[in-house]
């Protein structure tokens, strides 16, 4: 089923999957922040259909600079709700890869954190899958 995606849409994607590998890095300062970006980023790039597509165009995407992790949260949490419904409601099997490429993308970042992950990396991953869930 093809969907149809408005710029907006397409932005509220990307916000929503760059910036749950923000909130990622935000979450690990203490560790190597840098490198859960990194690893996070390169997962997106795998990502295929037209989440794929999105993901893989060139933009600028805005508000990805909070002065905090929750001035963050606050953009990216909601942008994932919004990017899972709006998929829903066009293509239920484009929805769920856009799910799992986040789930990817987070996994990347997570591996990429030397030893277990901290107790505010576990919490960002939850908050961030409960998001994908609330659509």
């Amino acid at each position: 089923m093809a969907i149809t995606l408005t710029d907006q849409d397409k932005t509220t994607l990307r916000t929503a999957a760059y910036g749950a590998v923000s909130l990622m890095a935000a979450a690990d300062a203490a560790g190597s922040p840098h490198k859960v970006a990194t690893h996070g980023s390169i997962a997106l790039t795998s990502a295929t259909g037209q989440v794929g597509h999105v993901l893989a165009e060139k933009s600028k995407i805005k508000n990805l600079n909070g002065k905090s992790v929750a001035e963050l949260a606050d953009h990216v949490l909601p942008a994932l709700t919004a990017a899972m419904d709006l998929l829903k409601k066009q293509d239920p099997a484009e929805a769920e890869n856009f799910r799992s490429t986040i789930g990817v993308a987070l996994d990347a970042g997570v591996r990429a954190h030397k030893g277990e992950p901290g107790p505010a990396l576990t919490e960002m991953y939850r908050k961030i899958a409960g998001a994908l869930d609330a659509a």
